[in-house]
């Protein structure tokens, strides 16, 4: 994808990424649940690649807290540092993983990026941010229990809009050469 295209593609995530917490965020504890920032991330790192993916995970909740409160001073460190984890895993791995069927890689792309981002922001909360108070249990409720709903969303929602993107030929074809192959 040519730079130029990156940069639209990561500005209107981040615009997304602004938009969506708000609409989730009209229904008390939506937010927590549904992950809606998480979304345009991870779909601007599978299109556009790593670095646009981590500078909308790092711009998304840095704009969407200036412009909304949304999410809290507290929690913005460590959702920015989780955010731009999955910008750039779902960028990187959407980069060297081929198995020759789009949706397997995207899939497959997208749980590692789901994994590490939620591996990289439990270990930033026991170290930095919540350093001694901070435990497993808390880890896997915060991340996995009670995200639950987002992330089935997620699974749900990022593959196909990126192969509609791709069928729509908004974004470049994996593989080019046989697009039966999806």
């Amino acid at each position: 994808m040519n730079p130029v295209k990156s940069v639209v593609v990561a500005a209107v995530c981040a615009a997304l990424g602004i938009v969506l917490p708000m609409a989730f965020h009209a229904i008390p504890g939506a937010g927590n649940a549904w992950l809606p920032m998480h979304i345009p991330v991870m779909i601007c790192g599978l299109v556009a690649g790593s670095a646009p993916g981590a500078a909308t995970g790092l711009l998304a909740p840095v704009l969407s807290s200036l412009l909304t409160g949304m999410p809290a001073a507290p929690i913005l460190p460590s959702m920015t540092c989780e955010l731009s984890v999955y910008g750039l895993i779902s960028g990187a791995l959407g980069a060297h993983v081929r198995t020759g069927r789009l949706p397997l890689d995207l899939y497959v792309s997208l749980a590692g990026a789901m994994l590490a981002g939620r591996l990289v922001g439990g270990a930033l909360q026991a170290l930095i941010f919540s350093s001694g108070t901070y435990s497993l249990a808390a880890w896997v409720t915060g991340y996995f229990v009670t995200g639950l709903p987002g992330i089935v969303l997620q699974l749900v929602v990022v593959v196909p809009i990126v192969v509609a993107l791709e069928r729509a030929g908004l974004v470049p074809p994996r593989y080019p050469e046989d697009a039966s192959r999806d």
